[in-house]
């Protein structure tokens, strides 16, 4: 079965799924939990010191799942090398995804309505994970030169296509 749409898991959750319990040492992390899909979370030039900011803010809180985050860091990456040398920004993802999302995988089959009976909120097995990310929370920066900021704002837009909530992008000194 392929994945479930991003709409799914784009709601907040109450509490975040990140440990199971703090008894011992041994039981503190969740068995089965998935990696994150986002290895890389700055590209770039990463020492020098450029002018201005350019930053992709998310404008409700919501949770985005791993894979929406490396494609928007492929996406802004990919133009900004094609447009710009590597010299000459520096992309950074500031969000981490630490929340773990669970499916419960429902039977599809005659007679599952007595199969699934009672189980009115499953807790489901671990599948994958998410950022739970706030309203006007800075996801994606892009520090460059003024001389780059057309690009880096178009970059910044692309990025944002990518994510399951809609966005704005911010130019600061």
């Amino acid at each position: 079965m392929g994945m479930k749409p991003g709409s799914v898991y784009r709601d907040v959750p109450g509490q975040p799924y990140t440990r199971m319990s703090q008894t011992s040492d041994k039981d503190n992390y969740i068995k089965g939990a998935p990696a994150s899909k986002i290895d890389i979370f700055e590209t770039g030039n990463k020492n020098r010191d450029f002018e201005k900011k350019v930053k992709l803010k998310v404008e409700e809180e919501c949770t985005i799942r791993s894979n929406a985050l490396e494609s928007s860091r492929i996406a802004a990456n990919s133009y900004l090398k094609r447009e710009l040398t590597v010299e000459d920004y520096h992309l950074k993802v500031k969000t981490y995804p630490h929340h773990v999302l669970r499916h419960h995988p429902l039977a599809g089959v005659a007679g599952a309505d007595r199969y699934y009976e009672g189980m009115r909120k499953p807790f489901g097995s671990p599948i994958g994970r998410g950022a739970i990310v706030d309203e006007s929370q800075t996801v994606i920066l892009i520090r460059t030169d003024e001389e780059n900021i057309k690009e880096a704002r178009k970059a910044a837009d692309r990025a944002g296509m990518k994510l399951p909530v809609s966005c704005k992008v911010h130019v600061e000194d």
